[in-house]
């Protein structure tokens, strides 16, 4: 059987690895066997919170909806299910935007439910 040399393999990845940790600090930047467990443990981060990112996001959609209603007559609640009733389907991301950047068009969409 014809001998394998592993030298420029293991190198390449050993690189890599490394590559990946740029930036982390103490042994998880400059150790193989450390950054390959700090990288599983990056993962698994990643993963997680880019499902938290959409429920984050929308507790903060609901918030600003809320704030927004509460002067004008509404409490969150009513408001999305008046808009219901009203077949009105603006999404809560574009209602949020609606009231953080455009109170008056917001108002406006308000005052199409009171009538």
């Amino acid at each position: 059987m014809v001998r394998v040399k592993r030298g420029v393999t293991k190198v390449k990845r050993r690189k890599n690895v490394l590559a990946q940790t740029k930036g982390y600090r103490f042994d998880r930047s400059t150790k193989e066997r450390v950054a390959k467990e700090a990288i599983h443990h990056a993962g698994a981060h990643a993963f997680r919170h880019r499902r938290s990112k959409k429920r984050e996001y929308r507790n903060l959609w609901t918030l600003r909806i809320n704030a927004a209603v509460r002067p004008l007559g509404f409490s969150y609640s009513k408001f999305i299910n008046a808009l219901k009733k009203a077949n009105i389907t603006l999404d809560r991301k574009s209602l949020s935007a609606l009231a953080k950047d455009y109170p008056e068009t917001f108002a406006r969409v308000v005052q199409q439910l009171t009538r």
